[in-house]
């Protein structure tokens, strides 16, 4: 499907799967560095609208899943968001690229392949005549939330949007906010992010750090902490243990002013960090498996008003 066939299905208002073109770069660095020679990769979405659609164009939440795809519990808080009045872009970057779960594989989808999915269902969107285009916001779980944080981060936005189109808010669960870029530029749309206080998976502290480095430089960035929360806080899962899931340790990755990512492996000891070889090498090095997830009845049921009220205030 062309680029134009897909912009008239949506001036159309037709709702349900949308077929798009995006890309697969691998890395960070490929989206600053060497996006032109990213190899371009057919993706789709499902819109979905609320069942009594305002007269006017209304707000709508990109919504990217985690590393194991599409759960219940994100579909939960997506159902809020349409009783609310929003519709919502469901993004399905591993169905479109054969791929069921990154649990144990971080190599087949990466955060900046989907990235790019994201970025390109925001232009799509923008044509849609029930869609506001100044009310997009993103959101994500885990590995999708990743996605919708450093969605905010400036370079990122300005390489693959560099007609000026922004999500006018951003609302990640949990995500892997371990890079750590030298150029602190952030969009100035509001950033809230919710998190489990014990999460072993994608740690806290990862989190409060960037909270106070990008807000020093003017991010609007706030965090909700939710106590006895661990990975996928706001699910009905039971808490279970996952001895193969590949998590985060203490380590950050380094984003340079040129793109160039690199790791301190130990010590006195860095690693250069931009491509598949080099990120599979880190992963064979560091040997970080094993974390819980699992849903808190308390957390869950504060996450899904927290996350409405902020889209509603924001949108």
């Amino acid at each position: 499907m062309s680029h134009m066939d897909v912009v008239s299905d949506l001036a159309d208002g037709r709702s349900g799967q949308i077929a798009y073109l995006s890309a697969s770069p691998f890395e960070v660095h490929h989206i600053l560095c060497k996006l032109e020679s990213a190899p371009g990769h057919p993706v789709f979405g499902h819109l979905l609208l609320p069942d009594e659609p305002a007269s006017q164009p209304m707000p709508c939440v990109v919504a990217c899943h985690g590393s194991r795809g599409w759960a219940e519990h994100h579909h939960d808080h997506m159902t809020n968001w349409l009783e609310a009045g929003m519709a919502v872009f469901r993004v399905h970057s591993f169905d479109a690229r054969q791929v069921i779960s990154t649990v144990e594989d971080q190599m087949m989808v990466t955060h900046a392949m989907m990235l790019n999915d994201a970025f390109e269902a925001l232009k799509l969107l923008g044509t849609h005549e029930m869609i506001d285009s100044d009310r997009i916001a993103i959101s994500g779980w885990s590995l999708g939330g990743t996605v919708a944080l450093y969605s905010a981060w400036s370079p990122i936005s300005e390489a693959l949007a560099p007609a000026g189109e922004r999500f006018a808010a951003y609302l990640p669960f949990y995500p892997a906010a371990h890079m750590r870029p030298e150029d602190q530029r952030w969009e100035g749309a509001p950033i809230k992010i919710l998190h489990g206080e014990i999460d072993d998976y994608t740690p806290l502290d990862f989190v409060l750090g960037i909270v106070d480095v990008a807000g020093a430089n003017g991010a609007n960035i706030e965090v909700e902490v939710y106590a006895n929360g661990h990975h996928a806080f706001d699910s009905r899962e039971p808490m279970t243990w996952l001895a193969n899931a590949i998590k985060l340790d203490t380590r950050t990755v380094q984003i340079d002013s040129d793109g160039e990512m690199w790791a301190e492996i130990e010590p006195g000891r860095r690693i250069s960090l931009n491509e598949p070889f080099q990120r599979q090498a880190a992963f064979d090095y560091a040997k970080n498996v094993g974390a819980h997830i699992g849903g808190d009845a308390d957390a869950r049921s504060r996450a899904l008003k927290d996350s409405t009220d902020f889209l509603l205030q924001v949108l």
